[in-house]
């Protein structure tokens, strides 16, 4: 498969990454990525029958604290270092006329 890597690809990347790749750069890309593509493809000569998908390595379900709802902000308290404030809310510049 990594014969299947055309200059246009090598181009199309280097525009997707905005980089300006050298010809030397350019065929060294194309050797990295011909190795990752027989890398896949050794992989998929793997039998992964009875094996299940995993989303992470490690037996962990939710690591998360509970999503409690509490009042977490004074409106005082927040708008005391307001440069201005106008009935309990922030007074900033017209943005869009």
């Amino acid at each position: 498969m990594a014969n299947s890597i055309s200059d246009e690809t090598i181009e199309y990347v280097g525009i997707l990454a905005k980089l300006e790749l050298s010809r030397e750069e350019k065929e060294q890309a194309r050797r990295d990525m011909g190795r990752m593509l027989d890398y896949i493809d050794k992989l998929n000569e793997l039998d992964v029958t009875g094996v299940e998908p995993l989303s992470h390595i490690f037996p962990i379900n939710n690591v998360f604290r509970e999503d409690v709802e509490k009042d977490s902000s004074d409106r005082e308290q927040m708008l005391k270092n307001a440069p201005e404030q106008r009935d309990g809310a922030y007074v900033v510049p017209i943005t869009i006329e």
